[in-house]
Order: C-alpha cells, then sequence, then structure tokens
C-alpha cells in the first residue's frame, strides 16, 4: 500500500513529506521533483510568496545513488520565509506581546478549526490548513508519476477554465498534443495558465487584472488525463477499493476543491443512456475497446482501459483583499477580514496539485494490482497482466 503523511506549517521552518510503500529500485533523486515544484509555483494571478520562496527538495531518507531502497521515503522543503516568522511561530515561548489573528477569514478552515481547537487566535489554524501544504503533496505525486512511468502511464493536469471563461480545444486530443499544445500557448503568452484555448489566454489576463484592481480573486476547472490505463485498477468488490472513489477523495482534499466529475460527470444526468455509456468494440489488434469515452476512463470503481478523464472545480481564493464580513473572536464585534497577502488566481497550480493527487491514486491501485516489494517485479507482473488481458 501506498501512502504518505505531511507536516508543516505555512510560514513556519517548512514542509516535510513522508511517503511510506515505495518499492525499492525506483530512480528518484531531487531533479524528479524539483520541475515539478517550479511549476506549481508559477502562473499568472500569484501572489507575492512565490516571488520569495523557490521550493526545492530535500530528500532525507529512503534514496541511495539515485535508487529507492524500499525504505519511506522523506523529503524536506524548507521555507525561505520563516526568517520572518521565526517569533510570530517560535516553537519555544517568546518574550513580548504577540499580535493575534482573531478574524476568522470566511471560506477558510480559520472559524470552525478554531473551535474545534480551542484556538482563538486563528494562526494556529491557518498555518496549517493553507495551500501552501500542497507543495508537500506534490512531492507525493513526483513520486507516483516516477513509479507509473516504469509501467507506461502518463498523467497530466491542466486548466480548462477560469473564472468562466472555458475552452473544449482539448476534447478530442489525447495527452501529448494536449501537452504541445499548452507548451505552444504558454511560450507565446508568457501567463504559464496551462490552457489549451489561445482565443481565451488574452481574456483571462484581462480578467485577472480586473480581480486585482478590484481586490477580488478567481476560481476555475481542472482537468486531468492519462495516456491509456490497464483494465482493472481498482475493485468492484467494496466501497474503498473504488478507484473514481479513492480519486475523488483524494483531489477534495486539495485546499479550495469544492467538486469532483469524471467523463460526462454531471452532464451525464441530463443525456439519455443510450448516449452516455460507452459501447464496447472488439478487434484482434486492439483487443477491447470503447469508441468514446462518456465514463472518464472509469466503470464499475475500476479503469476499464481507456484514458481517465476527471475534472475538479476550484472555489475563488477565500484571503480578498477588499474584506469579507466578519466576527472579532474575541470582542464579538462584526468586522471586515484582514488581508495579509494571498494569490489572486491559482488555478493552474491548483492543475499541478490535482495531477499529482490523481498519479499518487492511480500508482497505489497499479502496486495493489500487480504487487511486488521490487520495481523489478512490479513491471515484470505488469508485462505479464498485459499479455493475459490481450488474450482474453
Amino acid at each position: 500500500m501506498l501512502r504518505y503523511m505531511t507536516a508543516g506549517e505555512s510560514h513556519g521552518k517548512g514542509l516535510v513529506i513522508i511517503i511510506d510503500g515505495v518499492p525499492s529500485g525506483l530512480k528518484l533523486d531531487e531533479s524528479c521533483i524539483n520541475p515539478v515544484l517550479a511549476q506549481r509555483q508559477k502562473g499568472y494571478g500569484r501572489g507575492g510568496r512565490q516571488g520569495i520562496e523557490t521550493d526545492a527538495a530535500d530528500i532525507i531518507s529512503g534514496v541511495r545513488f539515485g535508487l529507492t531502497t524500499g525504505a519511506p521515503v522523506a523529503v524536506m522543503i524548507k521555507n525561505r520565509d520563516f526568517e520572518n516568522w521565526k517569533k510570530i511561530l517560535s516553537v519555544g515561548a517568546v518574550s513580548g506581546a504577540i499580535s493575534e489573528f482573531n478574524v476568522p477569514r470566511p471560506g477558510h478552515a480559520d472559524l470552525s478549526g478554531g473551535i474545534k481547537y480551542n484556538h482563538h487566535d486563528f494562526r494556529n489554524v491557518l498555518e496549517r490548513a493553507s495551500a501552501r501544504e500542497t507543495a508537500a503533496r506534490v512531492v507525493s505525486g513526483a513520486c507516483a508519476k516516477a513509479i507509473l512511468r516504469e509501467i507506461g502511464v502518463d498523467v497530466f493536469g491542466y486548466v480548462i477554465n477560469i473564472a468562466g471563461v472555458l475552452t473544449d480545444e482539448d476534447t478530442h486530443l489525447g495527452i501529448d498534443a494536449v501537452k504541445k499544445k499548452i507548451s505552444e500557448l504558454d511560450g507565446k503568452y508568457g501567463a504559464n495558465l496551462r490552457f489549451p484555448g489561445g482565443h481565451e489566454i488574452p481574456v483571462i489576463i484581462r480578467k485577472i487584472k480586473a480581480a486585482v484592481e478590484d481586490g477580488e480573486t478567481l476560481g476555475g476547472v481542472v482537468k486531468v488525463i492519462t495516456s491509456r490505463l490497464p483494465v482493472g485498477l481498482g475493485d468492484y468488490t467494496q466501497w474503498d477499493k473504488k478507484l473514481d472513489a479513492n480519486i475523488a477523495r483524494s483531489l477534495m482534499s486539495i485546499q479550495a476543491i469544492k467538486g469532483v466529475e469524471f467523463g460526462l460527470g454531471f452532464n451525464c444526468a441530463g443525456t439519455p443512456g443510450s448516449k452516455v455509456h460507452d459501447a464496447i468494440h472488439y478487434s484482434a489488434k486492439k483487443g477491447f475497446y470503447r469508441s468514446s469515452n462518456n465514463a472518464g476512463g472509469i466503470e464499475g470503481g475500476m479503469s476499464d482501459g481507456e484514458p481517465l478523464i476527471v475534472k475538479a472545480a476550484m472555489k475563488p481564493i477565500s484571503t480578498v483583499r477588499k474584506g469579507i464580513d466578519s466576527v472579532n473572536a474575541r470582542t464579538k464585534k462584526q468586522v471586515k477580514t484582514i488581508y495579509e497577502r494571498s494569490d489572486i488566481c491559482a488555478v493552474s497550480a491548483a492543475s499541478i496539485v490535482a495531477e499529482g493527487a490523481v498519479a499518487f491514486e492511480l500508482a497505489n491501485a497499479a502496486l495493489a494490482k500487480f504487487g511486488g516489494d521490487t520495481i523489478g517485479e512490479f513491471k515484470l507482473n505488469h508485462s505479464n497482466y498485459m499479455k493475459y488481458v490481450k488474450k482474453f
């Protein structure tokens, strides 16, 4: 079983992630992780924090000579901004007064978390609940993608909607074509939006600029697609083994994600069944295949042999510069929220995190299916299974 845990605060010393269950013999070092961490920090509309931090992974256990050992992989990401927060986030007692964060921000974990853990200073909540934590989770995704590459599976996350400006230009494109198009458009506009619609990018840039001027924030929709998956990842026999359920849980755990859909998703509700379900075909060359992929590559909680298609909706960031009505938890007086620092639009960053979240669940399902304590065993078992599938 592949699993991970994270620790750390937004402005603390750093973030730590421990990944357990990684087979031995996997090629893994910081060069597999740092480019993805860099991508998470890009995107038009990101805040000042990205100019302070240059995230870099420091693998502190579980890897030797560039190969995993089978022991838990532990990674540290230092927060460079901690120097400015040493006193506020000191582990030990400090002298002098510390300004409290007493005004909970609507949309954040502040008030519920404060009530739950008896914190009137919401700094104790917001530091851990912050989306800064996703930098650690990107590490688990990078490790998962390294595992999936060993069996020829590719995963890619990108943006299809920002502030209601959407594109469907990716609809009939495979993963390689989508990557190429986004690379070309990001190079052309320099906005790093990971958005495949060239005509819409100038509109999105204008909307983000307007949001900056208005003290607003913007959300959107991210999409994660894969190359063709092996049939049978996941399981129909128990609710907690279903692949789509586990992917949905992982995506919903990402800060600011409010909805998830696979394939045709919510549009299935208004479409006749004969136009929803993907007809099954067979050829000696392809074996069993589908002429459509409305299911998004998953049927009955299992991969059906087609590419995975999953979308996640991200709400606008909750820290709004213009302020929102709230209540001071100490005085109980009505006030406006206090603004420290935040992104205006982080949908492109969310697509990187979503990519990692999906990759992790796929890698976990693949390891459960094919087994093996070493990458060699894992690949051999996968190869034998694919031969079986071809003859079925």
